[in-house]
């Protein structure tokens, strides 16, 4: 009896042993688990956190984008607003001399020492144009007829050219730029046709 009481007891001690085992590794297994869950939650709070910071300083960046875009289209409508300063300023000192033109014809009404002053001021204003912003003026008196710069507002037959030539000019042509701005007004002679 006492062998069989000490092999039931064994038999308890076994299972009791194997039980306590599974149950110390069931527990070791979830600790370890527990650990892994505290990592991952720790790995996510971290990834939150950046993600908040990326969220924030991509805002900023589409702030900064959005205030650049406002001030380049003001710094572009301040520009063409005042595109035309430096003209406008080099026109003030032909505004001065054609007023000083007036007073002086009102006190001495001599009208020679008139055109001859108005004549000077046109000189001077289409040299300062020509010089500082590009604005030259076509010569086209006897010249060939070039549909590409004169407008024909009259046309009559002549003897005395080979070619279609300009012979008179009612309004001046200009250049800006070595284009043309504005084409030139005029009166071209062109060959008489031959009664062969």
């Amino acid at each position: 009896m006492d062998q069989e009481k000490k092999q039931e007891h064994s038999e308890e001690d076994v299972q009791k042993s194997a039980e306590q085992e599974f149950v110390e590794t069931v527990e070791g297994q979830l600790e370890d688990q527990d650990q892994d869950m505290q990592d991952l939650l720790n790995k996510i709070a971290i990834l939150e956190d950046e993600a908040v910071g990326l969220k924030d300083a991509y805002l900023r960046k589409q702030a900064d984008l959005d205030n650049y875009r406002k001030r380049m289209i003001r710094d572009k409508e301040d520009a063409i607003r005042f595109a035309n300063k430096d003209l406008l300023q080099d026109l003030l000192p032909v505004i001065d001399d054609f007023e000083r033109a007036i007073g002086s014809a009102e006190d001495s009404r001599d009208f020679d020492s008139f055109l001859e002053g108005v004549k000077l001021i046109e000189k001077q204003f289409v040299s300062m144009l020509e010089k500082k912003w590009g604005l030259i003026r076509m010569e086209s008196l006897n010249q060939e007829f070039d549909p590409q710069e004169h407008e024909a507002l009259m046309m009559i037959e002549s003897d005395q050219h080979d070619t279609q030539t300009v012979i008179e000019d009612f309004q001046k042509g200009y250049y800006y730029q070595d284009r043309v701005l504005r084409h030139a007004k005029v009166k071209v002679a062109v060959p008489a046709k031959s009664e062969a």
